[in-house]
């Protein structure tokens, strides 16, 4: 096993357009175990626009994980999640819906758009923190990510 100081961060894509949970989310994976590139975005134009290095994100760096929350202006995440899963390019990227959403209609769709994971935004600051830094335990700390060809 490697040493955490050794690895390179991982790059993580929030596409979250509440400012408040956006900021939760940066203060868990900040707090967290282990070193990681953030990069936030509050629509699903703007995430598809990072993740396919569009106008504004021509140097973005590829994500080794995407939180999605479902519920964006301009593009909805179910949106983004369907392009993401159906682009050759980028559909080994692990997807996280991480949604205030508790609908079954929700989840079962998305995992059908092949989701990698759905959990329900708690309402309490720190039970969301706990959801955030389990996360991160559990996608960056126990599972072994697709090879990222980009890394920099």
């Amino acid at each position: 096993m490697t040493p955490n100081h050794l690895v390179k961060p991982i790059t993580i894509l929030l596409v979250e357009d509440n400012p408040g949970d956006a900021d939760l989310a940066r203060e868990a994976l900040d707090s967290g175990k282990l070193s990681n590139n953030l990069h936030v975005v509050d629509d699903g134009e703007k995430a598809m626009a990072f993740l396919r290095r569009g106008p504004g994100y021509e140097n973005a760096p590829r994500p080794d994980l995407v939180l999605l929350d479902l519920n964006l202006p301009r593009k909805d995440g179910r949106e983004v999640l369907s392009e993401i899963k159906s682009d050759p390019e980028l559909r080994s990227i692990p997807v996280v819906i991480l949604t205030t959403s508790q609908a079954e209609e929700d989840v079962y769709r998305s995992y059908n758009l092949h989701a990698n994971c759905y959990i329900t935004k708690p309402i309490d600051l720190n039970q969301f923190l706990h959801v955030v830094r389990s996360i991160e335990n559990f996608w960056l700390s126990i599972v072994v990510l697709p090879p990222n060809g980009d890394r920099r």
